[in-house]
């Protein structure tokens, strides 16, 4: 995509749009073929009411792993038991108008299932372990590239339901946070 065949206005003023934003994302397992997905909630930036695994933007002066451990507490109330980097994927988007671009850096992350509590209300509707095939259709349009890395950390053939990646597509909406 270049700047000169997108007409689309650039906000200058936050993360993500006036730069590059940088972002962990990653997919909690129990370690026997099982992921957590949250249902946005109401004061979720966008895609509300979508199913998302997790994420959250790095912090000046912040390692990835440290990222991801300080989102999977604050989001999920769990602490990280095993982390593994998945890969690094382009998230660009326009939105009403408004382009974005964050740089997200992936991870599978292993967590205990029973210390896993909903920690951001207005942000996570509901907290559900789903398996290989049992995937939710309304997925945010992230997830199934973050799926798609996962699978073999997951023990899983694929994303269990059919959607091939999104996140470098412009117009999938694919920005999360």
């Amino acid at each position: 995509m270049s700047d000169s065949a997108d007409s689309a206005s650039v906000d200058t003023r936050a993360v993500g749009r006036s730069h590059i934003g940088v972002s962990c994302s990653f997919v909690c397992h129990d370690g026997d073929r099982r992921i957590l997905l949250h249902q946005r909630g109401p004061k979720s930036r966008d895609s509300r009411e979508m199913w998302d695994s997790g994420a959250g933007e790095l912090a000046f002066g912040e390692d990835f792993e440290e990222c991801v451990r300080r989102e999977v507490e604050e989001e999920f109330g769990a602490t990280v038991l095993d982390l593994v980097q998945l890969g690094v994927a382009n998230i660009r988007r326009t939105k009403a108008g408004l382009r974005t671009h964050w740089v997200s850096v992936q991870f599978a992350v292993r967590v205990d299932p029973d210390r896993v509590k909903p920690s951001e209300p207005d942000h996570i509707r509901n907290l559900t372990w789903f398996g290989e095939g049992e995937l939710p259709a309304d997925l945010h349009p992230a997830l199934p590239d973050l799926l798609a890395r996962a699978a073999p950390h997951l023990g899983w053939a694929g994303t269990g339901n059919g959607a091939k990646g999104q996140a470098d597509d412009p117009a999938s909406g694919a920005a999360r946070g």
